[in-house]
Protein backbone atom coordinates (compact mmCIF):
# COMPACT_ATOMS: atom_id res chain seq x y z
CA UNK A 1 0.00 0.00 0.00
CA UNK A 2 1.56 3.27 -1.07
CA UNK A 3 1.72 5.75 2.04
CA UNK A 4 3.28 8.69 0.44
CA UNK A 5 1.56 11.54 1.33
CA UNK A 6 2.80 13.41 -1.67
CA UNK A 7 5.12 13.35 -4.54
CA UNK A 8 8.57 15.29 -4.74
CA UNK A 9 8.35 16.20 -8.53
CA UNK A 10 5.26 17.07 -7.69
CA UNK A 11 5.41 19.17 -4.65
CA UNK A 12 8.55 20.56 -6.27
CA UNK A 13 6.50 21.57 -9.37
CA UNK A 14 3.11 23.36 -7.16
CA UNK A 15 6.55 25.51 -5.12
CA UNK A 16 7.66 26.33 -8.44
CA UNK A 17 11.08 24.53 -6.95
CA UNK A 18 14.04 24.06 -8.51
CA UNK A 19 14.42 19.97 -8.26
CA UNK A 20 17.74 18.15 -7.89
CA UNK A 21 16.98 13.93 -7.92
CA UNK A 22 19.65 11.70 -7.55
CA UNK A 23 16.95 8.97 -6.04
CA UNK A 24 17.38 5.48 -8.14
CA UNK A 25 13.38 6.45 -8.11
CA UNK A 26 13.97 9.67 -9.80
CA UNK A 27 10.95 11.49 -10.99
CA UNK A 28 8.68 8.88 -8.97
CA UNK A 29 9.73 9.20 -5.36
CA UNK A 30 7.13 10.45 -2.41
CA UNK A 31 7.63 11.35 0.72
CA UNK A 32 5.88 9.68 3.67
CA UNK A 33 5.81 12.30 6.65
CA UNK A 34 7.29 16.24 7.20
CA UNK A 35 10.16 17.30 10.04
CA UNK A 36 12.03 20.09 10.65
CA UNK A 37 14.27 18.41 13.09
CA UNK A 38 16.37 15.61 11.91
CA UNK A 39 15.93 13.62 15.40
CA UNK A 40 12.80 13.18 14.49
CA UNK A 41 12.57 12.03 10.69
CA UNK A 42 11.02 9.00 9.81
CA UNK A 43 12.10 6.98 6.77
CA UNK A 44 10.54 8.26 3.59
CA UNK A 45 10.14 11.75 5.08
CA UNK A 46 10.46 15.32 3.91
CA UNK A 47 13.09 17.63 6.03
CA UNK A 48 12.51 21.07 5.98
CA UNK A 49 15.81 22.98 6.70
CA UNK A 50 14.74 25.61 8.71
CA UNK A 51 17.15 28.69 10.08
CA UNK A 52 15.97 29.38 13.98
CA UNK A 53 17.89 32.07 16.31
CA UNK A 54 20.67 29.30 17.49
CA UNK A 55 20.99 26.92 14.56
CA UNK A 56 20.44 26.48 10.99
CA UNK A 57 18.62 23.33 9.72
CA UNK A 58 20.87 23.73 6.45
CA UNK A 59 24.09 21.87 8.46
CA UNK A 60 21.72 18.72 9.13
CA UNK A 61 20.87 17.84 5.98
CA UNK A 62 23.18 15.08 5.89
CA UNK A 63 21.87 13.89 9.16
CA UNK A 64 18.32 13.96 8.02
CA UNK A 65 19.31 12.00 5.01
CA UNK A 66 20.75 9.37 7.54
CA UNK A 67 18.22 8.81 9.16
CA UNK A 68 15.87 8.27 6.32
CA UNK A 69 14.66 11.33 4.89
CA UNK A 70 14.45 11.08 1.44
CA UNK A 71 14.06 14.48 0.14
CA UNK A 72 14.86 17.67 2.19
CA UNK A 73 13.58 21.58 1.33
CA UNK A 74 16.53 23.92 1.53
CA UNK A 75 17.14 27.39 0.70
CA UNK A 76 19.22 28.38 -2.89
CA UNK A 77 21.33 30.38 -1.26
CA UNK A 78 22.74 28.07 1.18
CA UNK A 79 23.37 25.45 -1.82
CA UNK A 80 26.99 26.23 -1.95
CA UNK A 81 28.02 26.94 1.82
CA UNK A 82 26.43 23.65 2.75
CA UNK A 83 27.37 21.27 -0.06
CA UNK A 84 24.20 20.70 -0.48
CA UNK A 85 23.99 19.53 -4.29
CA UNK A 86 27.00 16.58 -3.32
CA UNK A 87 25.77 15.86 0.09
CA UNK A 88 22.08 14.64 -2.00
CA UNK A 89 23.92 13.31 -4.34
CA UNK A 90 26.28 10.65 -1.96
CA UNK A 91 23.31 10.29 0.00
CA UNK A 92 20.81 9.23 -3.64
CA UNK A 93 18.32 11.48 -2.23
CA UNK A 94 16.45 15.02 -3.27
CA UNK A 95 16.62 18.21 -3.19
CA UNK A 96 13.68 20.85 -3.12
CA UNK A 97 15.41 24.49 -3.70
CA UNK A 98 13.53 27.06 -2.63
CA UNK A 99 13.99 30.71 -1.40
CA UNK A 100 13.06 30.86 1.87
CA UNK A 101 12.16 27.26 3.52
CA UNK A 102 9.64 29.01 6.07
CA UNK A 103 7.38 30.10 3.39
CA UNK A 104 8.29 26.57 1.63
CA UNK A 105 6.97 24.77 4.39
CA UNK A 106 3.31 27.07 4.14
CA UNK A 107 3.49 26.70 0.64
CA UNK A 108 3.70 22.84 0.95
CA UNK A 109 1.11 22.56 3.67
CA UNK A 110 -0.91 24.60 1.30
CA UNK A 111 -0.77 22.46 -1.40
CA UNK A 112 -1.29 19.12 0.37
CA UNK A 113 -3.95 20.68 1.81
CA UNK A 114 -5.69 20.88 -1.80
CA UNK A 115 -5.83 17.65 -2.55
CA UNK A 116 -8.73 17.43 0.55
CA UNK A 117 -11.45 19.56 -0.59
CA UNK A 118 -14.18 18.14 1.20
CA UNK A 119 -12.26 18.65 4.66
CA UNK A 120 -14.62 20.86 6.49
CA UNK A 121 -11.68 23.14 8.37
CA UNK A 122 -12.01 24.99 11.75
CA UNK A 123 -9.56 27.32 12.97
CA UNK A 124 -9.78 28.70 16.59
CA UNK A 125 -7.97 31.40 17.99
CA UNK A 126 -7.82 33.72 20.87
CA UNK A 127 -5.74 35.21 23.73
CA UNK A 128 -6.66 32.27 25.94
CA UNK A 129 -8.34 29.36 26.18
CA UNK A 130 -7.59 28.07 22.28
CA UNK A 131 -5.89 24.44 23.16
CA UNK A 132 -8.98 23.86 25.88
CA UNK A 133 -11.56 25.14 23.11
CA UNK A 134 -9.82 22.96 20.40
CA UNK A 135 -9.35 19.77 22.47
CA UNK A 136 -13.35 19.99 23.56
CA UNK A 137 -14.52 21.04 19.98
CA UNK A 138 -12.69 17.90 18.66
CA UNK A 139 -14.17 15.52 21.81
CA UNK A 140 -17.83 16.21 20.79
CA UNK A 141 -17.01 16.52 16.96
CA UNK A 142 -15.48 13.04 16.67
CA UNK A 143 -18.52 11.33 18.19
CA UNK A 144 -19.79 11.81 14.73
CA UNK A 145 -17.18 12.48 12.46
CA UNK A 146 -13.56 11.55 10.98
CA UNK A 147 -11.49 14.41 12.99
CA UNK A 148 -7.58 15.61 12.72
CA UNK A 149 -6.37 18.41 15.16
CA UNK A 150 -2.91 19.78 15.69
CA UNK A 151 -1.87 17.46 18.88
CA UNK A 152 -0.85 19.64 22.12
CA UNK A 153 -0.41 23.55 20.95
CA UNK A 154 1.20 22.72 17.54
CA UNK A 155 -0.18 26.15 16.39
CA UNK A 156 3.06 28.09 15.22
CA UNK A 157 3.69 29.38 11.95
CA UNK A 158 5.91 25.78 12.16
CA UNK A 159 3.23 23.69 14.10
CA UNK A 160 0.40 24.67 12.09
CA UNK A 161 1.70 23.34 9.08
CA UNK A 162 3.32 20.23 9.96
CA UNK A 163 -0.11 19.38 11.96
CA UNK A 164 -1.95 19.75 8.07
CA UNK A 165 0.44 17.25 7.22
CA UNK A 166 -1.57 14.61 9.36
CA UNK A 167 -4.88 15.31 6.98
CA UNK A 168 -5.69 11.51 5.34
CA UNK A 169 -8.46 10.79 3.22
CA UNK A 170 -10.65 10.02 5.28
CA UNK A 171 -11.03 12.94 7.67
CA UNK A 172 -14.21 15.04 7.70
CA UNK A 173 -13.36 18.11 10.01
CA UNK A 174 -10.29 19.51 10.39
CA UNK A 175 -9.90 21.23 14.03
CA UNK A 176 -6.88 23.65 14.19
CA UNK A 177 -5.66 26.56 16.52
CA UNK A 178 -3.97 28.82 15.71
CA UNK A 179 -1.96 30.97 17.80
CA UNK A 180 0.68 33.86 17.45
CA UNK A 181 3.83 35.69 19.01
CA UNK A 182 4.82 38.02 15.86
CA UNK A 183 2.93 40.52 13.66
CA UNK A 184 1.38 38.26 10.56
CA UNK A 185 1.64 34.99 12.27
CA UNK A 186 -1.92 34.14 12.27
CA UNK A 187 -2.79 36.39 8.64
CA UNK A 188 0.12 33.64 7.36
CA UNK A 189 -1.44 30.56 8.88
CA UNK A 190 -4.28 31.56 8.17
CA UNK A 191 -3.47 32.09 4.46
CA UNK A 192 -2.23 27.81 4.57
CA UNK A 193 -5.83 26.71 6.36
CA UNK A 194 -8.37 28.70 4.89
CA UNK A 195 -10.72 27.97 7.14
CA UNK A 196 -14.47 27.76 7.13
CA UNK A 197 -15.61 28.23 10.44
CA UNK A 198 -13.85 30.59 12.51
CA UNK A 199 -13.61 31.27 16.18
CA UNK A 200 -12.43 33.68 18.44
CA UNK A 201 -12.21 33.23 22.05
CA UNK A 202 -11.25 36.37 23.37
CA UNK A 203 -9.43 39.02 23.57
CA UNK A 204 -6.86 39.62 26.57
CA UNK A 205 -2.72 41.11 26.93
CA UNK A 206 -1.25 37.63 26.00
CA UNK A 207 1.90 38.26 23.70
CA UNK A 208 1.28 41.99 24.06
CA UNK A 209 5.14 42.33 24.49
CA UNK A 210 5.53 41.88 20.71
CA UNK A 211 1.90 44.31 19.65
CA UNK A 212 2.21 47.22 21.83
CA UNK A 213 -1.60 47.57 22.59
CA UNK A 214 -4.84 45.03 22.66
CA UNK A 215 -5.66 47.16 19.96
CA UNK A 216 -3.09 45.70 17.46
CA UNK A 217 -3.39 42.75 18.78
CA UNK A 218 -7.35 42.66 17.70
CA UNK A 219 -6.10 43.73 14.23
CA UNK A 220 -3.70 40.93 14.18
CA UNK A 221 -6.32 37.87 15.13
CA UNK A 222 -8.94 38.86 13.00
CA UNK A 223 -6.46 38.15 10.07
CA UNK A 224 -8.12 34.57 11.27
CA UNK A 225 -11.14 35.85 9.28
CA UNK A 226 -9.54 36.93 6.12
CA UNK A 227 -9.95 34.33 3.83
CA UNK A 228 -13.21 33.54 4.51
CA UNK A 229 -16.12 33.37 1.64
CA UNK A 230 -19.35 34.73 1.97
CA UNK A 231 -21.18 31.43 3.03
CA UNK A 232 -18.15 30.79 5.44
CA UNK A 233 -18.69 31.65 9.65
CA UNK A 234 -17.31 33.96 11.87
CA UNK A 235 -17.82 33.10 15.46
CA UNK A 236 -17.13 36.07 18.06
CA UNK A 237 -17.81 36.60 21.64
CA UNK A 238 -20.41 38.19 22.81
CA UNK A 239 -19.50 39.56 25.82
CA UNK A 240 -16.19 40.29 24.83
CA UNK A 241 -15.37 44.44 24.81
CA UNK A 242 -13.83 44.02 21.27
CA UNK A 243 -16.64 42.30 19.92
CA UNK A 244 -17.75 44.88 17.42
CA UNK A 245 -13.88 45.66 16.65
CA UNK A 246 -13.76 41.98 15.63
CA UNK A 247 -16.93 41.84 13.52
CA UNK A 248 -16.07 44.90 11.48
CA UNK A 249 -15.79 44.03 8.05
CA UNK A 250 -15.80 40.42 7.86
CA UNK A 251 -16.47 38.79 4.74
CA UNK A 252 -18.87 35.67 5.75
CA UNK A 253 -21.37 35.42 8.36
CA UNK A 254 -20.93 37.23 11.53
CA UNK A 255 -22.35 34.74 14.46
CA UNK A 256 -21.97 35.79 17.97
CA UNK A 257 -21.83 33.05 20.88
CA UNK A 258 -22.83 33.02 24.68
CA UNK A 259 -24.18 30.85 26.67
CA UNK A 260 -27.74 32.64 26.26
CA UNK A 261 -27.64 32.21 22.48
CA UNK A 262 -28.60 28.66 22.75
CA UNK A 263 -32.07 27.29 22.78
CA UNK A 264 -30.53 24.05 24.33
CA UNK A 265 -29.03 25.40 27.37
CA UNK A 266 -30.74 25.59 30.64
CA UNK A 267 -28.26 26.66 33.27
CA UNK A 268 -25.23 25.09 35.17
CA UNK A 269 -24.41 24.04 38.28
CA UNK A 270 -21.02 24.54 39.95
CA UNK A 271 -19.54 21.90 41.68
CA UNK A 272 -16.25 23.58 42.50
CA UNK A 273 -12.90 21.33 41.72
CA UNK A 274 -15.70 18.41 40.66
CA UNK A 275 -16.35 20.80 37.42
CA UNK A 276 -20.03 22.08 36.47
CA UNK A 277 -23.18 20.31 35.64
CA UNK A 278 -24.47 21.67 32.26
CA UNK A 279 -28.36 21.46 31.71
CA UNK A 280 -28.99 21.01 28.02
CA UNK A 281 -31.92 20.47 26.29
CA UNK A 282 -33.47 18.29 29.07
CA UNK A 283 -30.23 16.48 29.68
CA UNK A 284 -27.57 16.74 32.76
CA UNK A 285 -24.07 17.36 31.13
CA UNK A 286 -21.23 16.69 34.05
CA UNK A 287 -18.68 18.98 32.27
CA UNK A 288 -14.94 18.20 34.57
CA UNK A 289 -12.72 20.57 33.75
CA UNK A 290 -13.49 23.43 36.66
CA UNK A 291 -13.95 27.20 36.57
CA UNK A 292 -15.72 29.63 34.96
CA UNK A 293 -13.62 29.92 32.18
CA UNK A 294 -13.36 26.15 31.18
CA UNK A 295 -17.34 26.34 31.10
CA UNK A 296 -16.68 29.35 28.37
CA UNK A 297 -14.19 27.21 26.47
CA UNK A 298 -16.81 24.72 26.06
CA UNK A 299 -19.61 27.28 25.17
CA UNK A 300 -17.26 28.06 22.45
CA UNK A 301 -16.76 24.24 21.18
CA UNK A 302 -20.58 23.76 21.38
CA UNK A 303 -21.04 27.06 19.19
CA UNK A 304 -18.51 25.32 16.54
CA UNK A 305 -20.54 21.82 17.26
CA UNK A 306 -23.33 23.79 16.04
CA UNK A 307 -21.74 24.79 12.80
CA UNK A 308 -20.61 21.30 12.06
CA UNK A 309 -24.23 20.06 12.60
CA UNK A 310 -23.23 18.19 15.68
CA UNK A 311 -26.61 17.05 17.44
CA UNK A 312 -27.40 17.26 21.30
CA UNK A 313 -25.98 13.33 21.95
CA UNK A 314 -22.48 14.32 20.75
CA UNK A 315 -22.46 17.44 22.35
CA UNK A 316 -23.18 15.45 25.85
CA UNK A 317 -21.18 12.63 24.93
CA UNK A 318 -18.16 14.81 23.92
CA UNK A 319 -17.99 17.11 27.11
CA UNK A 320 -18.22 14.18 29.19
CA UNK A 321 -15.55 12.66 27.54
CA UNK A 322 -12.87 15.71 28.25
CA UNK A 323 -10.10 15.35 30.57
CA UNK A 324 -7.62 18.02 32.01
CA UNK A 325 -4.48 19.21 29.81
CA UNK A 326 -1.24 19.34 31.15
CA UNK A 327 -0.71 22.53 33.01
CA UNK A 328 -4.10 23.36 32.74
CA UNK A 329 -6.70 23.41 35.45
CA UNK A 330 -5.11 20.05 36.38
CA UNK A 331 -6.85 18.70 39.80
CA UNK A 332 -4.00 16.28 41.67
CA UNK A 333 -4.22 15.34 44.98
CA UNK A 334 -2.10 13.74 47.56
CA UNK A 335 -0.26 14.87 50.90
CA UNK A 336 -2.06 18.53 49.38
CA UNK A 337 -4.59 19.02 46.68
CA UNK A 338 -2.65 21.09 43.83
CA UNK A 339 -4.30 22.94 41.41
CA UNK A 340 -1.70 23.01 38.48
CA UNK A 341 -2.75 25.98 36.13
CA UNK A 342 0.89 26.72 35.01
CA UNK A 343 0.84 25.98 31.24
CA UNK A 344 0.98 29.86 30.82
CA UNK A 345 0.06 33.11 32.19
CA UNK A 346 -0.97 36.32 31.56
CA UNK A 347 -3.26 38.84 33.28
CA UNK A 348 -6.64 37.51 32.14
CA UNK A 349 -5.39 33.83 33.11
CA UNK A 350 -4.16 34.87 36.51
CA UNK A 351 -6.92 36.92 37.35
CA UNK A 352 -9.56 34.01 35.94
CA UNK A 353 -7.39 31.23 38.31
CA UNK A 354 -7.19 33.63 41.51
CA UNK A 355 -10.76 34.21 41.23
CA UNK A 356 -11.59 30.35 41.09
CA UNK A 357 -9.62 29.09 43.90
CA UNK A 358 -11.09 32.71 46.05
CA UNK A 359 -14.64 31.24 45.24
CA UNK A 360 -14.25 27.64 46.25
CA UNK A 361 -15.30 26.52 49.77
CA UNK A 362 -12.09 24.71 51.36
CA UNK A 363 -11.66 23.42 55.12
CA UNK A 364 -7.92 23.84 54.58
CA UNK A 365 -5.66 26.66 53.61
CA UNK A 366 -5.21 28.41 50.76
CA UNK A 367 -1.86 28.77 49.34
CA UNK A 368 -1.49 30.73 46.21
CA UNK A 369 2.20 30.00 44.40
CA UNK A 370 2.63 32.84 41.68
CA UNK A 371 5.02 33.03 38.81
CA UNK A 372 6.06 35.35 36.70
CA UNK A 373 3.86 37.23 34.05
CA UNK A 374 6.20 36.96 30.85
CA UNK A 375 6.33 38.63 27.53
CA UNK A 376 4.01 41.77 28.49
CA UNK A 377 6.77 44.50 27.28
CA UNK A 378 5.80 47.77 28.88
CA UNK A 379 2.45 46.83 30.63
CA UNK A 380 4.60 44.02 32.37
CA UNK A 381 4.67 46.70 35.51
CA UNK A 382 1.47 47.78 35.67
CA UNK A 383 0.15 44.30 35.08
CA UNK A 384 2.45 42.95 38.01
CA UNK A 385 1.30 46.05 40.17
CA UNK A 386 -2.40 44.84 39.49
CA UNK A 387 -1.93 41.66 40.50
CA UNK A 388 -0.25 42.62 43.62
CA UNK A 389 -3.97 43.97 44.27
CA UNK A 390 -5.63 40.81 43.33
CA UNK A 391 -3.13 38.92 45.66
CA UNK A 392 -3.78 41.29 48.44
CA UNK A 393 -7.66 41.02 48.64
CA UNK A 394 -7.45 37.43 47.58
CA UNK A 395 -8.27 34.05 50.01
CA UNK A 396 -4.82 32.75 50.30
CA UNK A 397 -3.66 32.28 53.75
CA UNK A 398 0.09 32.53 52.32
CA UNK A 399 1.00 33.51 49.08
CA UNK A 400 4.54 32.55 47.71
CA UNK A 401 6.14 34.63 44.54
CA UNK A 402 8.58 33.18 42.04
CA UNK A 403 10.21 35.07 39.40
CA UNK A 404 11.90 38.64 38.64
CA UNK A 405 8.90 40.32 37.08
CA UNK A 406 6.65 39.72 39.94
CA UNK A 407 9.06 41.69 42.31
CA UNK A 408 6.55 44.53 41.73
CA UNK A 409 3.06 42.50 43.01
CA UNK A 410 5.32 41.75 46.00
CA UNK A 411 6.10 45.86 46.55
CA UNK A 412 2.48 46.12 46.22
CA UNK A 413 1.78 43.77 48.70
CA UNK A 414 4.35 45.36 51.32
CA UNK A 415 2.97 48.92 51.00
CA UNK A 416 -0.44 46.97 51.66
CA UNK A 417 0.92 44.57 54.96
CA UNK A 418 0.02 41.27 53.13
CA UNK A 419 2.73 38.70 53.79
CA UNK A 420 4.52 36.54 51.62
CA UNK A 421 8.13 34.78 50.36
CA UNK A 422 9.26 35.55 47.39
CA UNK A 423 12.44 33.64 45.89
CA UNK A 424 13.55 33.67 42.01
CA UNK A 425 15.45 30.29 43.17
CA UNK A 426 13.24 26.66 42.73
CA UNK A 427 15.33 25.40 45.34
CA UNK A 428 14.89 27.62 47.91
CA UNK A 429 10.86 27.59 46.83
CA UNK A 430 10.79 24.05 46.93
CA UNK A 431 12.03 24.07 50.35
CA UNK A 432 10.02 27.06 51.98
CA UNK A 433 6.63 25.57 50.72
CA UNK A 434 7.80 22.05 51.87
CA UNK A 435 8.51 23.51 55.41
CA UNK A 436 5.08 25.24 55.05
CA UNK A 437 2.72 23.26 53.82
CA UNK A 438 0.10 20.66 55.37
CA UNK A 439 -2.06 17.80 54.77
CA UNK A 440 -5.71 19.12 53.78
CA UNK A 441 -3.98 22.60 51.91
CA UNK A 442 -5.15 23.89 48.66
CA UNK A 443 -2.74 24.88 46.60
CA UNK A 444 -2.14 27.08 43.48
CA UNK A 445 0.52 26.82 40.78
CA UNK A 446 0.05 29.69 38.32
CA UNK A 447 2.89 31.27 36.26
CA UNK A 448 4.34 31.45 32.53
CA UNK A 449 5.55 28.55 30.87
CA UNK A 450 9.42 29.50 31.66
CA UNK A 451 8.70 29.52 35.29
CA UNK A 452 8.03 25.81 34.87
CA UNK A 453 5.95 25.37 38.17
CA UNK A 454 5.01 21.99 37.75
CA UNK A 455 8.90 21.03 39.52
CA UNK A 456 6.85 21.46 42.59
CA UNK A 457 4.29 18.85 42.45
CA UNK A 458 5.91 16.22 43.58
CA UNK A 459 7.08 18.62 46.99
CA UNK A 460 3.47 18.78 47.40
CA UNK A 461 1.68 15.95 46.55
CA UNK A 462 3.98 13.06 47.72
CA UNK A 463 4.08 10.26 45.98
CA UNK A 464 0.59 9.36 44.85
CA UNK A 465 -0.15 12.08 42.31
CA UNK A 466 -3.93 11.20 41.28
CA UNK A 467 -5.73 13.37 38.69
CA UNK A 468 -9.44 13.89 39.07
Amino acid sequence: MNTDLMGTAELSHSLGARFFSFSPNSGNSGFSSVAIDSRKVREGGLFFALEGESCDGHSFVNAAFNSGAQAAVVESSKLETFDLVNIAQKAGKELIVVEDTMKGLRDSAKAYLNKFPALLKVGITGSNGKTTTKEITAAIAACEKNVVKNEGNLNSETGLPLSIFEVRDHHEVGIFELGMNKKNEILNSAEVLKPNVVLITNIGNAHIEFFGSKDEIVKQKKCIFNFLADNDIALIPEDDEYANALAHGVTGKVRYYSAGSFDEFEGTRDLGLEGTDIYWSGEKIHFALPGNHSFHDAIAAIAIAKELSVGSNAIKKGLESVKPLFGRLEILKGRTTVIRDCYNANPESMAKSIEFCDSLEWDGRKVYVIGDMLELGDSSSGEHRKLGGLLTRSQAEMIFLFGSEVTIAGSYMTQNGRAFFHTDEMEKLSSALNSYVQTGDLVLLKGSRRCALERLTETLTGEALNVS
